[in-house]
């Protein structure tokens, strides 16, 4: 878990963007601190529910619904767990997409994490998305472009979805895109140098 940061905003900004439908349905995914599903509840939302591997961020995410007057149901495991559990109209997710050479299995670093393409969360993402979305429903995703988002929208439209980028912004390299630079320059991820790296927002639609 990791305070929210400039993905994190971006996300906000889109979802405010999409026009929830009032009352709707809403799933969070890797919902961190919460930031999101408290988003959704102020924007009017129906029903929040917040779904993370970590105790300690549903805890946090709880937390923080509650201290603004909003009702967050909690859901401690993977989101694939919630294929079946009904449908929603909007799915907001913020995974983990930092390129790393293993996928850790606990600690700090799972926050972030992504494998060696940082995409070991967001290609089960893209798979279950179409499961999870209710008819007309809207799906939005945050992610780095060094993780090909040309591939995100494949696989979203690959699912029966209608797909596009819908924000992009230029931000500095954090402190784990940093140290990390030599590696992700050697494998040609990044350019020798590099300091910044663009986010973009995805929006899947449902038919």
């Amino acid at each position: 878990m990791y305070r929210p940061q400039e993905d994190t905003w971006l996300l906000a900004e889109a979802l405010t963007d999409a026009g929830m439908p009032r009352g709707g349905r809403v799933l969070d995914v890797c919902t961190g601190t919460g930031a999101l599903a408290v988003a959704a509840g102020l924007g009017g939302a129906g029903e929040v529910t917040a779904v993370d591997l970590c105790r300690r961020a549903l805890l946090t995410t709880w937390l923080n619904a509650r201290m603004r007057g909003l009702r967050v149901r909690v859901r401690n495991g993977d989101f694939g767990d919630l294929v079946g559990d009904g449908e929603f109209d909007v799915v907001t997710a913020n995974p983990p997409y930092v390129p790393s050479a293993s996928v850790p299995e606990r600690g700090r670093a799972r926050a972030w994490d992504a494998g060696p393409e940082g995409r070991s969360v967001l290609d089960r993402l893209c798979a279950v998305m179409p499961l999870l979305l209710a008819a007309k429903g809207i799906g939005l995703v945050v992610h780095s472009s060094l993780c090909d988002s040309d591939l995100t929208l494949r696989q979203l439209r690959g699912g029966g979805l209608k797909a596009s980028v819908v924000a992009r912004r230029t931000v500095p390299f954090g402190p784990v895109m940093r140290e990390r630079a030599g590696w992700l320059a050697r494998r040609g991820l990044i350019e020798d140098g590099q300091e910044h790296e663009e986010l973009v927002v995805i929006r899947a639609d449902a038919a």
